[in-house]
């Protein structure tokens, strides 16, 4: 009954001054509606690039070409490739756990169609790419394994070459040049957009990978590897496995590749973005602390206005924690209000620049959470030693203040 009376006393107090009680609050509400907002945007970006790795398929490992030392000069990732399509083939034979597995070929080139050309990536893969990459066929089908072991001169292609060369026909069946060589449409991929690399994901033509070295490239080894394992779990150990299983091939010579799995991809795809999330999280939590002293002088300020009143309990009887928790529970009630009003718009903000900027959010509720008890944390640190200086004061001289 006793703690009631303390809010409703102090919540009296603070309607007394209802206008510096709201200017008062002010700095908790920007800062915390600042800290949502913040971590919001940078959540939603995370969340992008996350889930544009997904799009590059489920329990994906990578064998990139470089990581080796020769003459005494070190080259990493696109160095000089040494891997080939038996490597792959090892792999695919005596990895236990492999559940796809795609050569992988890239180049860039000019390709005719239809009276016009355009300039687009040429991927060689195996028939297992879209397995791996979760990618399905709008319309025609995927080339197949007899396509794939007679370099037949077939390829698929995505929206934005159909879109580009074809402009409303259908492709299926047409003739695609590829550096003068004819390449029949067997199909056209449904969109996926851009990735997190800002690339059009769809501005590509996939051939057998056969026919990509035969045909295209004319070089003996490949760009890269990729793996999808049968299970997450496992990953671990077949990349391990396929470390081994690379170096024993080299005979023990200095690794030319490294090996990377989709997590340690993800990983250091979000890093910046986390990042940006942190930095642009403490710089708005500045504003919490400014708006914690803005509680802490406006209450120093209260304790010397009612200094009278104060001596008055005191002098009724009032002990001096009653006096401390009237004043404490005036600061928390000012930050509680200035932290639910925050929250609220914080995730109102957030909402808004998505929608006027198209950028994605993710509002966190660990986000508020925290923001919100970190601003009634801030009306007890800094609501505490007011309090406590009004506890402490002297009835007798509280009493003949003026």
């Amino acid at each position: 009954m006793r703690f009631l009376n303390t809010i409703t006393v102090a919540l009296r107090a603070l309607r007394r001054n209802l206008l510096r009680s709201v200017l008062t609050a002010l700095g908790i509400i920007i800062g915390v509606a600042a800290v949502i907002a913040m971590v919001s945007i940078g959540n939603g970006a995370k969340s992008q690039v996350e889930g544009q790795i997904a799009s590059l398929g489920q329990n994906i490992i990578s064998v990139f070409p470089g990581n080796f030392t020769q003459g005494g000069v070190r080259g990493g990732f696109g160095s000089a490739s040494t891997l080939t399509v038996e490597d792959a083939q090892a792999i695919l034979k005596e990895i236990a756990g492999v559940a796809n597995l795609s050569p992988d070929l890239r180049d860039r080139s000019q390709v005719l169609a239809n009276g016009l050309n355009w300039s687009t990536s040429i991927l060689g893969e195996d028939v297992s790419y879209l397995d791996i990459r979760l990618w399905s066929v709008a319309t025609g089908a995927m080339f197949s394994e007899t396509d794939v072991r007679s370099a037949a001169k077939v390829c698929i292609i995505g929206r934005t070459v159909a879109d580009q060369l074809f402009q409303g026909e259908d492709p299926v069946g047409q003739t695609l040049r590829i550096r003068s060589i004819p390449f029949k449409i067997v199909g056209v991929l449904a969109p996926k957009g851009f990735n997190f690399f800002g690339q059009d994901q769809d501005d590509i033509v996939i051939v057998p990978y056969t026919s990509h070295l035969k045909r295209i490239a004319r070089r003996p080894f490949l760009n890269s590897i990729t793996i999808q394992a049968a299970s997450a779990d496992q990953m671990a150990r077949i990349q391990q496995d396929i470390t081994d299983l690379l170096q024993q091939r080299r005979s023990g010579r200095e690794p030319d590749f490294t090996v990377r799995n989709q997590q340690e991809l993800a990983e250091a795809a979000t890093a910046t973005t986390k990042t940006m999330t942190v930095l642009l999280g403490a710089i708005a939590g500045v504003s919490l602390i400014v708006g914690g002293i803005g509680i802490m002088n406006i209450m120093l300020v209260s304790v010397t206005e009612r200094t009278r009143e104060i001596g008055i309990r005191l002098a009724v009887g009032a002990h001096g924690r009653d006096v401390l928790l009237q004043f404490l529970m005036e600061a928390i009630i000012l930050s509680l209000m200035g932290g639910t009003l925050g929250v609220a718009l914080g995730i109102g903000s957030s909402q808004l620049i998505s929608q006027l900027n198209g950028w994605p959010v993710l509002v966190s509720k660990t986000a508020v959470i925290g923001a919100f008890g970190f601003s009634a944390a801030i009306g007890v640190f800094f609501g505490f030693y007011p309090a406590r200086k009004a506890a402490e004061l002297d009835p007798i001289e509280a009493l003949r203040y003026e």
